[in-house]
């Protein structure tokens, strides 16, 4: 690995998850010092690589909170950025689905909150309607609240979107970089040696605390909390046309059932509060849970194959908004408590982190545009190599399919390896281009593809 810089840099961003990446991404466009440091070998291996994927409009926020007035530009910042850099983006809607007499008269409340967040176009359906939208929904419905402006997203995209844009405009990179200490002056101590930094952004996610301790504060504790999510066959994708969501409860949005941009379908997550911060494995209770909600909401859904099962951890906190605060005559920054959300507020939130180092005393200087960037397409409503005759005529590797579940072609996982943030692992690889990601889960392709990653290392 690179011997780690003696001079310090203006700004050390700790932790290139969704959040720390979009941060580093905004501190990029001035002209900085700037490095994103995190413990792990790639960008995203986190909370980031293992969420719904939703794009949410920030609807049932808490009105006037910070994670509302995030959340909402987010969304907006998100959705012009997708476009520009080619992240997949499907505009759904959700359905928002009562099962009850209680649920169904707290739709009423759920629109008015709605409209307090900027989300005015919010309608509630009878149940005529609610079946002719979504014929396979289980029986016994009474209703659903219509929010047209929710969408699905690809997380992996986006991450590493924002990781190589900040790259290309000059950020330094620096994984498996775990930050064992912080010394006076922001020196911080990593696997790697030194680093030392002007200002610091914590950015750390799960780790949040233990970072915001270490410098002497004590605002708040994480709480891991797993989600545990099943991974429905693209045979499944014609089941459901909307996100459906439940009403939510104090744990959080509770169990959905939704379309992937990558054509499957997903149901969860389970919602259990931990205290170890390493528990992503998925539980029999959790998946059987999980069955007997989505055989409610999708009966149809649980005859398919299911392609995958996985977990992730939730930055929970004592409080239900962001834990975002810059420390007055320190140079500091936390970003804790960046929940379920965090992926649409990212921009949004970035932009607020840069805010609070201005008025923290770091000059930024004039603001300059970013490299352009187009990232290549994972999305199954997107063209995709394999199917272009032209682009296969130029280059016959993009007609060179590796990975035939997902149908991923040698020229894309060239071109990944190729990349400004290449993979370093097959997970790595898979979320850049999907392979390994179909319903054999690497059993045929496995050992192909490993010797290309390691062919064009």
């Amino acid at each position: 690995m690179t011997p780690l810089p003696s001079e310090p840099y203006d700004v050390v961003v700790v932790g290139a998850g969704v959040v720390g990446t979009a941060v580093a991404r905004e501190l990029a466009r001035f002209p900085l010092r700037t490095a994103l440091v995190d413990a792990a070998d790639d960008v995203g291996e986190g909370t980031s690589k293992a969420n719904t994927a939703i794009l949410h409009t920030g609807f049932d926020a808490v009105p006037g909170s910070l994670e509302s007035r995030l959340v909402r530009e987010g969304h907006r910042r998100l959705v012009a950025y997708a476009a520009e850099v080619g992240i997949p983006v499907e505009p759904l809607g959700a359905l928002l689905v009562a099962w009850d007499e209680e649920q169904l008269a707290a739709l009423p409340g759920l629109a008015r909150k709605a409209a307090a967040n900027g989300c005015p176009d919010t309608r509630i359906i009878g149940a005529g309607e609610l079946y002719a939208r979504e014929p396979h929904l289980g029986a016994g419905a009474l209703g659903a609240l219509d929010v047209p402006g929710e969408s699905i997203v690809c997380p992996w995209t986006t991450t590493l979107a924002y990781a190589t844009q900040a790259v290309l405009a000059g950020v330094d990179l620096h994984l498996g970089c775990r930050v064992r200490d912080v010394r006076p002056g922001h020196e911080l101590v990593t696997d790697r040696g030194v680093l030392r930094a002007r200002y610091l952004v914590n950015a750390a996610g799960l780790h949040a605390d233990d970072l915001d301790r270490r410098l002497g504060h004590h605002d708040f504790t994480v709480t891991p909390r797993r989600g545990q999510l099943i991974v429905f066959d693209a045979f499944a994708r014609g089941l459901v046309r909307h996100i459906l969501l439940p009403v939510p409860t104090a744990l959080g949005k509770g169990v959905l059932v939704s379309p992937t941009v990558h054509g499957k379908v997903l149901l969860g997550p389970t919602a259990e509060d931990l205290d170890d911060r390493t528990a992503t494995g998925s539980t029999a209770e959790g998946l059987a849970l999980l069955r007997e909600r989505g055989r409610r909401v999708l009966p149809a859904l649980l005859d398919e194959e299911v392609t995958a099962v996985y977990a992730g951890l939730r930055a929970a906190t004592e409080e239900d908004d962001y834990r975002i605060t810059a420390h007055p005559g320190e140079r500091y920054v936390t970003v804790g408590g960046i929940r379920s959300t965090g992926l649409t507020a990212s921009l949004a939130i970035a932009a607020h982190v840069v805010g609070l180092l201005a008025r923290e005393g770091l000059r930024t200087g004039t603001a300059r545009r970013l490299p352009a960037l187009r990232m290549p397409n994972v999305g199954e409503a997107f063209p995709r190599p394999y199917a272009d005759a032209a682009l296969i005529a130029a280059d016959p590797a993009y007609g060179e399919i590796v990975c035939f579940c997902e149908r991923v072609t040698r020229g894309e996982v060239r071109d990944a390896c190729a990349s400004v943030v290449p993979p370093v692992s097959p997970a790595g690889l898979r979320r850049r281009t999907r392979a390994g990601a179909g319903r054999c889960q690497g059993y045929y392709c496995g050992a192909a593809l490993r010797a290309l990653l390691e062919e064009d290392r």
